[in-house]
């Protein structure tokens, strides 16, 4: 027995810990509980050093160090003001007037306004309870299919899981070890493209079941000509300001993303306060919100610490790495049996849980097969979307059932919510056969001619510098042509595996 669990201990540990999350244990405790008990049993089997868990307080003040988590609290915080200051209210009305003579007008309306606060806010839940408060009932009094309107509230709310600054992004990138930046940009033009793969369904369903999404009649239409152009420029600039100044400071390089919060979370008051809406139960309704979603975030992290802690420490990393790099197909293999573990998986745990359990794990794989980190996060990212509209247990199914009316059905919102899950899949095709949705605009780098390359080593009269060693000190009166060049083999070497690298690529 002894001898079949230090053998097996990674896959032992690994198994537990599906088993306590599968009980509906909360996931912060039943990581760190998994990673303290097994780490004791590793200590008394000899596979580790009584010294391992010394070595925990760093890794839970590493944590408190992490400037980048600060952006969480920031942009929670600035959507919760966004979404309580009646802006999504104001943007449903005035798109929904806009696109209110075409078929499926009401629908165009919502995914819009869902991506515009998906690029404001980050926040899924705000966007789904908005939208569902506001928008589900004008929708089903003008004669919209019941799945139909559900499934589109909780799709365009689930927009902020993937449109930067979106939360998940910020714990991908610290999972992976990549910028938070970059995970932006590259997430902006799949996100996008979502978004546009959403508009087309509707467009089709308007066309072959007009019935389903009909115009809004013409004594709904309050708004015409000067008058309605005016509403939507003084409701749309505002948020559209507001995304500029965050997003485009980020990518731009002007400022980091929790900087970029920072300001978001100003602009947010500014805005709340210039359509005085702040008071002071708006505030504390907010900051709550924030300390606990915050909180929730953190605890989870530092039980995915502790956990990683004892896995890493009998070597659990090295067993998932040839686990996942022995599946036939390579590259093309890995992926799809990645996806799919993510796909099923995302019924049962939240995208929070998967990015500080499963992330961690694959991400070293990827990098030892050469995949890209930011693009591989991003793939990884709209696979777990589908973690909040996964019937029976989607966050934002849960969400639009809290706020939509007694005669709306569950099994509706469950049906409505399958095409939209569809969607995402085919998504994540896309990603996987078009890649450069991703990198585009990433991968420019700076072309340097390697024959052309100098290092400079600086020569001391003593050693001969840095590559001479503690020899004795060279005569003064030698000539300096004749004396060996410091480091040249070392120089020439690495010049030589540069070039290497540069032709193979």
């Amino acid at each position: 027995m002894t001898e079949f669990l230090i053998n097996n201990m990674a896959p032992i540990i690994f198994a537990s810990m599906v088993v306590f999350l599968l009980v509906g244990f909360p996931v912060s405790f039943a990581l760190a509980a998994n990673g303290i008990f097994f780490g004791l049993i590793g200590i008394e089997l000899g596979l580790l050093g009584p010294q391992l868990f010394q070595a925990l307080p760093d890794r839970i003040f590493g944590i408190m160090n992490n400037d980048t988590l600060l952006a969480i609290p920031f942009f929670t915080f600035m959507g919760l003001i966004l979404e309580r200051s009646g802006m999504a209210e104001d943007l449903l009305d005035t798109i929904g007037q806009l696109f209110g003579p075409l078929r499926g007008g009401l629908a165009f309306a919502v995914i819009f306004v869902g991506a515009l606060l998906a690029a404001t806010t980050g926040v899924v839940a705000a966007s789904v309870i908005s939208m569902g408060l506001i928008s589900l009932p004008i929708m089903l009094r003008y004669g919209y299919n019941t799945k139909l309107a559900t499934g589109i509230i909780a799709a365009s709310g689930t927009l902020a899981q993937i449109m930067p600054p979106s939360l998940v992004l910020i714990i991908m990138a610290d999972q992976l070890g990549k910028s938070v930046g970059e995970m932006y940009q590259g997430a902006f033009v799949p996100a996008i493209a979502l978004t546009t793969l959403y508009v087309g369904y509707v467009a089709l369903v308007a066309i072959f079941k007009p019935k389903w999404a009909p115009a809004l009649p013409a004594e709904a239409r309050v708004l015409h000509g000067s008058r309605l152009l005016m509403r939507a420029l003084t409701t749309m600039v505002p948020p559209l300001f507001l995304i500029f100044l965050v997003l485009g400071t980020i990518f731009m390089g002007i400022a980091t993303p929790t900087e970029g919060g920072a300001m978001g979370a100003s602009g947010a008051l500014i805005m709340a306060l210039a359509r005085r809406r702040l008071s002071l139960t708006l505030l504390k309704q907010a900051m709550e919100s924030t300390a606990k979603l915050t909180t929730f975030v953190i605890f989870i992290l530092v039980g995915a610490r502790v956990f990683s802690l004892t896995f890493y420490g009998v070597d659990g990393h090295r067993w998932v790495e040839h686990l996942l790099t022995g599946l036939p197909g390579g590259e093309v293999g890995f992926l799809i049996v990645v996806n799919v573990l993510v796909f099923l998986l995302a019924f049962f745990l939240d995208f929070f849980e998967l990015s500080f359990i499963v992330v961690p794990l694959l991400g070293p794989v990827a990098q030892a097969l050469g995949i890209d980190l930011i693009w591989f996060g991003i793939l990884l990212a709209v696979n777990m979307q589908t973690s909040f509209m996964h019937p029976p247990f989607g966050f934002a199914l849960f969400f639009l059932r809290s706020v939509a009316p007694a005669s709306v059905k569950t099994t509706d919102i469950y049906w409505g919510a399958i095409p939209f899950v569809c969607i995402q899949v085919i998504m994540v095709g896309l990603l996987i056969a078009f890649p450069q949705l991703v990198t585009f605009g990433l991968d420019k780098k700076v072309k340097v001619d390697l024959d052309k390359v100098e290092i400079d080593i600086p020569t001391s009269d003593y050693g001969g510098g840095y590559g001479g060693g503690y020899g004795a000190p060279s005569a003064p009166d030698a000539p300096q042509q004749e004396r060996p060049r410091p480091g040249a083999a070392a120089t020439d070497a690495i010049l030589d595996m540069l070039k290497e690298q540069e032709k193979n690529k």
